[in-house]
């Protein structure tokens, strides 16, 4: 068959090495803008995002860098924890972490202590100011979630946290 036959035949149902190795099919016009609108809202969400976080980290401190207020949260869920887990987690390489780790500590917001497991690594954890600090911040961006949330139905919320629990469980595996 020829190049233009081939290009002018609809799709079958052929199976196709998908993500990941999985089998599927070819997608169908209504599915591929389905995808097509949420990279375009995830891609809003996304720069909403990170001017709202830099916002947040303004909040916490004014001298704070816009992404450390998402260091701050991490380590507040999983402190103590060392660095090395916390690059891992966020993907980015141990100087990287390490040059923000000690802008936080500088400001007095973290604080290292020795890990009785491994000599030559820190535990790191939020110093009671950084506790106080994140935690206004956090109310203040609830309360702003609030307000933004607020004519819709409870229920609407919570499945708009279910679905958003949903898509970042899938995306912890995947790298850029």
């Amino acid at each position: 068959m020829r190049e233009t036959e081939t290009a002018l035949r609809p799709p079958t149902a052929e199976k196709h090495e998908g993500h990941e190795g999985r089998q599927s099919v070819p997608e169908a016009p209504q599915a591929h803008e389905a995808y097509c609108a949420v990279e375009r809202q995830l891609a809003i969400l996304l720069r909403r995002s990170q001017a709202f976080s830099a916002g947040m980290g303004r909040k916490v401190h004014p001298e704070l860098d816009p992404g450390a207020y998402g260091l701050l949260v991490r380590i507040d869920q999983s402190s103590p924890m060392r660095s090395s887990d916390l690059a891992a987690y966020l993907r980015v390489g141990r100087a990287t972490i390490s040059r923000q780790l000690k802008v936080l500590e500088e400001l007095g917001l973290i604080s290292r202590s020795p890990d009785p497991e491994d000599g030559r690594a820190h535990l790191l954890a939020l110093t009671e100011e950084g506790h106080r600090r994140l935690h206004d911040a956090r109310a203040a961006r609830q309360g702003q979630l609030r307000t933004l949330l607020a004519a819709w139905p409870e229920e609407d919320v919570r499945q708009l946290a279910g679905m958003l629990e949903r898509f970042n469980t899938l995306t912890e595996g995947m790298h850029p």
